[in-house]
């Protein structure tokens, strides 16, 4: 698993050059590819999209769950509040 792209730097008569641009740790970094990591490289890539992708569609369905659970909770009747000071009763046998 890779992140980043893979540009084509320039062509020449032998084939392209490639260098691998990612953003790691809010600078951006760059590294030349060789010709022949180039296919390994591309494969890797797409392992890094395919995770964000699954790690989307989870997170989608836990907050799918959560607003679920919420909905649920607001709909039980609301408890009647209870003063934290406590009050005495005035006796109606005076």
């Amino acid at each position: 698993m890779e992140r980043g792209k893979l540009p084509i730097i320039k062509e020449s008569a032998s084939g392209p050059f490639y260098k691998l641009q990612a953003r790691i740790n809010g600078k951006n970094v760059t590294r030349y590819v060789p010709r022949e990591q180039v296919p390994a490289i591309q494969e890797a890539l797409a392992g890094y999209k395919q995770f964000q992708t699954l790690t989307e569609q989870y997170a989608a369905e836990v907050i799918t769950q959560t607003r679920t659970a919420i909905a649920a909770g607001s709909k039980k009747k609301p408890s009647l509040r209870r003063s934290s000071s406590p009050r005495s009763r005035k006796s109606s046998n005076s």
